[in-house]
C-alpha cells in the first residue's frame, strides 16, 4: 500500500483526525490531508464523495474508510508496522508530555 495514494479528509482541530494522522506518520505513509469546513452543512465535497459529513475519512486504494476506529483497524489489517514506529510513538509521547507540563506551569502561575 505505500505506493497507493492516500487521502485523509479531516480537520486540524479534530482529536480523532489527529490520532489518525499520528498513526499514518508512525507507519511512514505519505498522504494528502483534505481539510473540511468546521460546519457539517458546508462539507459538500466530502458529502458528494462519501455520502456523509463525519470525519475522519480515509480514501485508500479507492476504498472509503469512515471513522477513527475503522481507519485504525484498516491500517492494522493492511500494513506492517515499520521498525521505527515505536520510536515515533515515544517521540510523540515526549512532545505531548512537554506540552502538557508547559501548560500546567502556565496555569499554575496564572492561578497564584
Amino acid at each position: 500500500m505505500p505506493e497507493a495514494t492516500l487521502e485523509l479528509w479531516q480537520t486540524e482541530w479534530c482529536p480523532a483526525s489527529h490520532r489518525v494522522r499520528q498513526r499514518l506518520t508512525e507507519l511512514g505513509l505519505t498522504y494528502t490531508a483534505r481539510q473540511v469546513p468546521v460546519q457539517r452543512e458546508a462539507r459538500t465535497e466530502l458529502r458528494s464523495l462519501t455520502g456523509e459529513t463525519e470525519i475522519p475519512v480515509l480514501v485508500a486504494k479507492g476504498e472509503m474508510v469512515r471513522g477513527e476506529e475503522e481507519i485504525l483497524d484498516y491500517l492494522r489489517e493492511h500494513l506492517t508496522e515499520p521498525p521505527d514506529a515505536v520510536e515515533q510513538r515515544d517521540k510523540a509521547a515526549k512532545a505531548k508530555q512537554k506540552e502538557l507540563e508547559g501548560a500546567c506551569l502556565k496555569l499554575a502561575a496564572a492561578t497564584r
